[in-house]
């Protein structure tokens, strides 16, 4: 592993570029974009193409991305229904609408640990949903979706047997092979719901058996094996579902992988569920190349049922790498990519090259002597900030042959990653700003923690207000703002990312984005009095901290008053001492060469020192 570790799944997309349940559609995207504008005419068009091209998998997505995005910003929906309340798409996006918002009450938590009052409210709204999801249906007789809402309705419910049996006849009816109704029944046959390990595997297996090749019906036995391998309490050596069956549903999975192109969106949902069960397996090779495959689409679940989804996909997938640079002979070679077009995905014109800069609210030569361990290269220049502070605004640097910490990191990105590092046991902050494609974002560093953080998505829900009020309110303990209320209303919107980004900084009082940011790499490299801080190992870091020559040209350092105490001190001692060692003739050549070369160090650091700061 200490050989290979740096070089397995080099060829992975970097961290910064993974994004969770990300919009890749452009149709969608602009949609989503324009609802959250006010404008529904983009996704009424979207909506009569799926339902007019009888595209109901595609119709099933764009319903639910436009649904949820509703749940935060409902009025685009509104003013649509006002206009045509007859428009059968307008009506079956309220009615997903309606079931996502007593899923939000409800929330998903177990039974046990929701409250009597959050299970009135969610039936409820349950109830009122029935004649939105029958209007829906009858406006639209051929559509499976409305019935695919009505089976996620039905396990809302508690619906009894022969009323599932009724809407799962109703969607069969109109697409038998219809990927989402299946996924959705297969919930209600669950365990953890009205059916059994069995009954759910049973059904998955039957269908994934009927399936054309290629369809993602092939998936299902591989999501029955989620359900009772991490989310059930009843997997072990003997359960009632034989382990025979779990590898069969994985390989299965594996085979309908092969027929989607590495990086393809549509693939991410099974493939992302494949990824963590070929971990379980312990089929580390598979898994990684796996992981090559799903690119920069990772899905919050299955990763949720483990932990936050981001973290937990990055940080699984690198316990892959290492497992397989763990297998692979020190003189060996590691295994190459079963699929070699996944290997140059992150090369693909299609990934979007995430940019980022950090603004410190620091000078640029303090800001080097925190970062001098952070494992990567950085650009540190100095910021237009009025007397007395100063500020720098800091970049990544790419490294031809990158440190193994800054190849084996995970989480997040690089700089965020050095942001985190060198405000440890600062008193002052960094901001550090991102971009990926049309998505802006931020996270606030103070004393090596994340205070907060932020994303603005076009095709993104609104935030929550009390979420944007956290935000801010978290924001404003740092930098003296008077009035928070002006940044929960630039938090609590999708529209025009860059501009409610540089608003931001405007309103925190921090220097402007540099020109350029977002659109290509190293921006600081033309600013005036930009210096690099080139990657140290952990020795020399260390050994860095007592120099004052820090950057490439020099960054230098102005010590504090204890500093120079220190080494005059040092020097008002070595000097008489060595002095005394070459006059007596009694003192041996050790106690005679000690003191002297002590005292020609903390002269000639004195000297560079007292050089660097006229």
């Amino acid at each position: 592993m200490l050989r290979h570790g740096s070089s397995v799944g080099a060829d992975l997309p970097p961290d910064e570029a993974v994004s969770v349940d990300s919009v890749a559609e452009p149709a969608l995207r602009a949609a989503l974009a324009a609802a959250a504008a006010g404008d529904a005419g983009p996704a009424r068009e979207l909506l009569a193409e799926t339902r007019l091209d009888a595209q109901w998998e595609r119709r099933s997505v764009c319903v639910s991305e436009l649904a949820e995005h509703a749940l935060r910003s409902p009025g685009w929906l509104e003013a649509w229904l006002a206009e045509s309340p007859e428009d059968p798409d307008a009506m079956l996006v309220k009615a997903d609408l309606c079931i996502q918002q007593a899923w939000e009450i409800r929330t998903g938590y177990r039974a046990r640990h929701v409250s009597e009052d959050r299970f009135r409210a969610f039936f409820t709204l349950l109830d009122d949903a029935v004649p939105v999801i029958a209007a829906a249906a009858e406006l639209n007789p051929t559509d499976p979706v409305p019935w695919e809402v009505a089976l996620t309705h039905a396990r809302g419910i508690q619906a009894p047997r022969d009323v599932f049996d009724a809407y799962w006849a109703e969607a069969v009816a109109r697409a038998p092979h219809h990927y989402g109704c299946h996924a959705t029944a297969l919930q209600y046959l669950c365990a953890k719901w009205y059916g059994s390990h069995e009954e759910m595997f049973a059904f998955a297996e039957q269908a994934a058996e009927g399936a054309l090749p290629g369809s993602k019906l092939h998936a299902l036995p591989l999501l029955a094996a989620v359900e009772y391998e991490v989310v059930s309490d009843d997997s072990t050596e003997n359960g009632p579902i034989d382990r025979a069956r779990i590898k069969a549903a994985i390989d299965r999975a594996l085979e309908l992988s092969g027929w989607y192109a590495p990086g393809d969106p549509e693939a991410a949902g099974f493939r992302n569920h494949l990824a963590l069960m070929l971990i379980f397996a312990e089929r580390w090779a598979e898994a990684l190349d796996l992981f090559r495959a799903i690119g920069v689409h990772a899905r919050e679940y299955p990763w949720a049922y483990v932990g936050e989804s981001r973290k937990e996909f990055l940080e699984f997938r690198l316990g892959v790498r290492m497992q397989v640079a763990s297998q692979t002979p020190f003189f060996g070679h590691p295994p190459q990519p079963a699929t070699p077009a996944a290997a140059a995905l992150s090369a693909d014109p299609a990934v979007p090259t995430p940019r980022s800069l950090a603004i410190a609210a620091a000078p640029p030569h303090e800001v080097a002597e925190a970062a001098l361990m952070c494992g990567v290269s950085l650009r540190i220049a100095p910021a237009p900030s009025p007397p007395p502070t100063r500020m720098s605004y800091v970049e990544l640097v790419p490294d031809p042959s990158p440190g193994r910490r800054a190849t084996l990191a995970t989480g997040e990105e690089m700089l965020t990653a050095a942001a985190d590092n060198f405000t440890t046991g600062e008193k002052w902050p960094a901001l550090v700003l991102r971009r990926t494609a049309d998505r802006y974002g931020f996270t606030l560093f103070h004393k090596g923690k994340a205070l907060a953080s932020h994303l603005w998505d076009p095709a993104a829900p609104v935030t929550d207000h009390a979420e944007a009020t956290a935000t801010a309110q978290a924001i404003a303990t740092v930098f003296p703002v008077p009035d928070p209320r002006r940044l929960v209303t630039l938090l609590r919107g999708t529209d025009s990312p860059a501009r409610r980004q540089s608003e931001l900084v405007a309103a925190l009082g921090l220097p402007p984005v540099p020109d350029g940011f977002g659109e290509r790499g190293e921006i600081l490299e033309s600013l005036p009095g930009a210096q690099l801080l080139a990657r140290r190992g952990v020795f020399k870091g260390i050994r860095d901290t007592m120099s004052t020559d820090l950057g490439s040209p020099a960054l230098p350092v102005r010590h504090p008053a204890r500093w120079w105490v220190l080494r005059i001190l040092g020097l008002l001692l070595f000097v008489p001492a060595a002095v005394y060692a070459w006059w007596s003739p009694d003192v041996g050549w050790y106690r005679t060469i000690a003191p002297t070369v002590a005292a020609l160090y903390l002269a000639a650091q004195l000297r560079k020192a007292r050089v660097h700061s006229r």
